[in-house]
């Protein structure tokens, strides 16, 4: 493996993969591991409904849950997608929508309150959407989001992104771009790195995975745990992709080149926790 640098604090000795797990072995009772869905647990397909996680990685995050503090997946889509394709997965925490929505351990989906006055705006973007942008353009209504997707027609995301911040800023909704997409939410305060500050504030050491510019916020958030806290271990891991892949990179310790190789990474990691 790759070196990589832990943490946010400097200077630090760079350690590789297999050094950082061992570490975490010393404190694993204590750390929360973090993942993103989309890029990062699962392939990005042509079709977002058809999306399934890579092989090996759902029996690696069964076989990781009972040896750390919690496991928790933060992600774009809803709680409801991510519990039909985790395979109803144990005592695995799920935000979803960036956290406007969770569930811990199996429970119920809990709302943000303040994103509820948001639904009927969604839904109306999403027909508005269906109806004016071109053919080609894959429109995602996610309740409490509007995802516009570009994926099998690239010439067309010029267009898609500026109809789509012409909207947001009609109608006052906030924008996150991602890979051949653009997202619409409402002015709510709740993002990854939110979610991953709040969680962390008791914890020993987390590892966040993700794929995305929106998990870079995450990344930062476990960053500021560590400046905060000198004891804290955390490392930040993007899976690589061809789009957004470099950025992420560089704000992350460590790059795995595929949803399909954290299978096998993951699976390597029991072996250093038990």
């Amino acid at each position: 493996m790759p070196p990589l640098n832990v943490g946010n604090q400097q200077p630090r000795t760079p350690l590789n993969a297999d050094e950082a797990w061992r570490t975490t072995a010393g404190r694993a009772a204590r750390t929360v591991l973090f993942f993103d869905f989309d890029g990062t647990l699962a392939p990005v397909d042509d079709d977002p409904t058809a999306v399934q996680p890579a092989p090996k990685v759902l029996a690696a995050i069964e076989s990781l849950a009972p040896l750390v503090r919690r496991i928790a997946i933060v992600s774009a889509r809803p709680v409801e997608f991510l519990r039909e394709h985790l395979g109803g997965l144990d005592g695995v925490d799920l935000y979803g929508l960036y956290g406007l929505e969770h569930s811990h351990s199996g429970g119920e989906t809990v709302t943000e309150p303040a994103a509820l006055p948001w639904v009927p705006t969604m839904s109306e973007l999403a027909d508005l959407a269906r109806a004016e942008l071109p053919a080609g353009t894959l429109v995602e209504f996610k309740r409490l989001s509007v995802a516009l997707h570009w994926r099998t027609a690239p010439q067309l995301g010029d267009a898609v992104q500026e109809w789509g911040r012409t909207q947001a800023d009609r109608l006052g909704l906030r924008v996150q771009a991602g890979r051949m997409v653009l997202e619409l939410k409402p002015p709510v305060d709740r993002d990854k790195g939110m979610v991953i500050g709040e969680v962390i504030r008791d914890a020993g050491g987390a590892w966040y995975f993700g794929d995305d510019v929106s998990d870079i916020k995450a990344f930062a958030a476990l960053r500021a745990r560590a400046a905060a806290d000198p004891d804290f271990f955390g490392v930040c891991v993007a899976v690589a992709n061809p789009e957004t892949g470099q950025e992420v990179a560089d704000a992350a310790d460590l790059t795995i080149d595929s949803p399909a190789a954290l299978g096998d990474f993951l699976t390597e990691a029991t072996h250093h926790l038990t």
